[in-house]
């Protein structure tokens, strides 16, 4: 594939207008010429279906590991490792230094393990044989992650050609983990076993998108979630409903009251305490989503599928309530005869599954004992009640908006884009607040795909254009960094990581952490 001038990036819709006189910066240049090669290595890679969540491909994630590490040492990273001694799946890593010894220390984050392709019947050509139509690259990972881990290799080809030099201006580290798609169970683990390798002065997390293609922005925060079962018990057996029915206890209907309670009639969470600890966004930052050229209509029959209507807590945006509000979500329930025909029964056994996405300064341990609490005091004469959390959940973390390396990744996007940056956030989770506990160090993000790009779903993509200029952001960034991180030590105030685990900040090694981003 040719990659045009024009296809090297999409068209500005605000900024500085640009002639055919003026020249393209270096950064611009390079990534123009080295942007066929890069299709060609990213389309290679997508051909790899490393699927972590299936045992039957964990083999084929090895492969992946090795074809990463083996472009790494290409490239001319002087330190490239495949980490596969387990219990992890094979995790890469590459180091190279800054020529200036004093210059800051960056590590990236990104994943190489994709999600599984069913139903592959639902896939316009085979989900790992990569094709380009037009500005679009389909295939299974072409944007989660391994486009975006991509976009990172020619971002530092493109830092070196532009600058002329032999090594870049931060010295640049990489974490490349391959168990991601599958919650990042050991992502702990390799923190603890590899934290002094792993050391950085920031943490850039690549894994969230852009907010629109004629609207860039920058991440600056990820909601944490806690997911929970929760099964109600009033007796031994099933029961005839004529012979007891309204005479002894309907586990259906105690848990239907139950999830009944879990919102009030403004769409605020009735769990009580749950907002105690709730961090608000700042004015600015509702001004910039409120700045977001947000189609609610265009939303509701698209990505949400033919949603009719938009609902939630009263006084918040559909964005706000997406990004920066928690939520209890009911997403299964279960109970007494499920079958054919009818069964006239009082069921003994009813449950729910209850998923929690929660906002910064919320702390897991604490939102879990108030569920327990509330389902206790929901739970009627002659009812047992069994609460499950499944795994130790994830933390929410958000960074501030005035960070100095937040607005680099600004600065460097506005440049590349031709255009003003907005920040944003994502409703989805991720490890990045583990990153912030284990390292140490503020965590921005950098992303440079679309939310509808379908990650998980059959006819994954990535717009070259928009990873293009991703790249040359990237570029940009390197040179910048520098001088906009010239005061080492400690982490400013504002970086927040509000992991809420019993005891310690950083979750103990081997606790399955459940990080996906679903």
């Amino acid at each position: 594939m040719t990659v045009s001038p024009e296809q090297a990036g999409p068209e500005p819709t605000s900024g500085p207008e640009q002639t055919s006189s003026e020249p393209a910066s270096p950064e611009r240049s390079a990534v123009h010429g080295l942007a066929d090669d890069f299709v060609a290595e990213l389309c290679e890679w997508i051909a790899i279906p490393s699927i972590g969540a299936d045992p039957a491909h964990h083999a084929d994630v090895a492969r992946s590991a090795e074809w990463l590490a083996t472009a790494l040492r290409r490239d001319g990273w002087p330190t490239v490792e495949v980490w596969d001694t387990g219990p992890a799946l094979p995790a890469v890593y590459a180091c190279w230094p800054a020529e200036d010894p004093a210059a800051p220390v960056v590590l990236v984050y990104g994943h190489h393990d994709v999600q599984p392709v069913d139903p592959v019947e639902h896939w316009q050509h085979p989900p790992f044989e990569a094709v380009v139509r037009g500005e679009e690259l389909f295939g299974r990972g072409a944007s989660d992650d391994k486009g975006q881990v991509a976009m990172h290799l020619l971002g530092l080809r493109a830092h070196l050609a532009a600058t002329g030099q032999t090594a870049p201006s931060v010295t640049l580290k990489l974490l490349v983990e391959g168990e991601e798609e599958s919650g990042s169970p050991h992502i702990a683990t390799l923190l603890a076993e590899h934290r002094t390798k792993l050391g950085a002065d920031l943490v850039v997390f690549t894994d969230t998108p852009l907010f629109d293609r004629s609207a860039p922005t920058v991440c600056t925060g990820q909601r944490g979630h806690i997911t929970a079962t929760i099964t109600m018990t009033s007796g031994n057996s099933d029961l005839h409903s004529g012979r007891f029915g309204g005479g002894v206890p309907n586990a259906a209907i105690a848990l239907a009251r139950l999830v009944a309670a879990v919102h009030d009639e403004q769409g605020r969470i009735a769990i009580p305490g749950f907002y105690d600890d709730v961090r608000e966004p700042s004015a600015l930052e509702r001004e910039h989503f409120a700045r977001l050229p947000f189609d609610e209509a265009a939303w509701l029959a698209g990505p949400a599928d033919g949603v009719t209507a938009a609902t939630g807590e009263a006084g918040w945006t559909t964005l706000e309530r997406t990004w920066v509000r928690p939520t209890a979500e009911i997403t299964g329930i279960h109970g007494g005869y499920t079958g054919p025909g009818v069964k006239t029964i009082v069921p003994r056994q009813a449950s729910t599954a209850l998923t929690c996405r929660l906002v910064p300064d919320q702390q897991l341990d604490r939102v879990q004992e108030l569920i327990r609490r509330f389902v206790a005091e929901h739970t009627p004469p002659g009812v047992t009640a069994e609460v499950v959390f499944h795994g130790s959940g994830v933390p929410p973390y958000a960074v501030d908006i005035d960070h100095p390396a937040t607005l680099a990744v600004r600065d460097a996007l506005a440049a590349a884009f031709d255009q003003e940056v907005l920040f944003s956030r994502t409703g989805g989770s991720g490890p990045a607040a583990l990153l912030h506990a284990w390292l140490d160090v503020p965590v921005v993000y950098f992303g440079a795909t679309l939310p509808d790009d379908r990650i998980h779903a059959p006819n994954e993509r990535v717009v070259l254009p928009v990873l293009l200029r991703g790249a040359e952001a990237l570029a940009r960034l390197w040179r910048l960094l520098p001088d906009r991180l010239r005061t080492p030590a400690a982490e400013p105030a504002g970086i927040t990581a509000e992991l809420g685990l019993a005891g310690s900040a950083r979750p103990e090694p081997g606790r399955e952490q459940e990080a996906n981003r679903a």
